[in-house]
């Protein structure tokens, strides 16, 4: 609005400089950007982070098979130097068992691993989640949290946008400030050793 009402200013201005126009015009450009393209790199880029993502779920669903693993006992605790309270907290939370699984591929497996059930005893069942040759891996991503990071994605790229645009304008801004002042110290020179002399034009 105010790069709008910067123009109708110095429309019929008799003080207008040809770069108080420029300015007004490149506030204008930016309002523009702001309005339009960066709402639009914001969509494209979520668009595309989106596709991304999706694929990303499809192909961790068809890699990655639940199973249930089997305690077989407690895994000794590990010996810290040094007290870590996040470690802690984590470890009160998580219980460090040795279990065994039946991999997809029917393969056998045995291994330390955490369980979300700080009780777990030995017999005790918990699921997790295997790839193809029965390894153990993370649970595949779901679809609201790819959505969730889609999104994110976008508001990132469009705040990334709106920042270049608001910099580019000052920066030319800038530039024209400088260009400005650098033609006012000319002139100034050009003027200033006869100014208020009689006869000098002044």
């Amino acid at each position: 609005m105010r790069a709008i009402t910067g123009l109708w200013r110095w429309r019929h201005n008799p003080l207008r400089r040809a770069t108080d126009l420029v300015e007004a015009w490149a506030a204008l450009a930016a309002v523009l950007l702001l309005t339009l393209a960066v709402p639009a790199a914001g969509w494209l880029c979520g668009g595309l982070a989106d596709a991304e993502l999706r694929e990303s779920v499809r192909a961790q669903r068809a890699e990655r098979h639940a199973t249930t693993a089997r305690v077989l006992r407690a895994a000794p605790k590990p010996r810290q130097a040094v007290a870590d309270p996040e470690a802690g907290m984590d470890h009160r939370s998580r219980r460090m068992v040795v279990a065994e699984w039946t991999g997809a591929d029917g393969s056998r497996h045995t291994r330390t691993m955490a369980t979300g059930n700080r009780t777990a005893d030995p017999g005790d069942t918990f699921r997790i989640w295997t790839d193809d040759e029965g390894n153990a891996v993370t649970r595949p991503m779901d679809t609201d949290t790819a959505r969730a990071h889609a999104v994110l994605a976008g508001f990132g790229a469009a705040v990334v946008a709106a920042g270049a645009v608001e910099g580019a304008r000052r920066l030319f801004v800038w530039r024209l400030i400088q260009r400005r002042y650098a033609r006012l110290d000319r002139a100034w020179a050009k003027a200033g050793p006869d100014w208020g002399r009689t006869g000098a034009g002044s």
